[in-house]
């Protein structure tokens, strides 16, 4: 039982983080994202 359930784990466990790791590196490099992470860049070197 435990190893049938290692295993699911294990290939479905990779397989979910890898569809994440698309998603997320889709939405980062989207262009429409472009103008909101240039300016979320800026944030720490501005003198408010």
């Amino acid at each position: 039982m435990y190893e049938r359930l290692a295993h699911f784990a294990q290939t479905w466990g990779l397989l979910y983080f890898v569809i994440l790791f698309l998603i997320v590196l889709v939405y980062a490099l989207w262009p429409r994202n472009k103008e909101r992470f240039d300016e979320a860049s800026k944030i720490p070197l501005r003198e408010d």
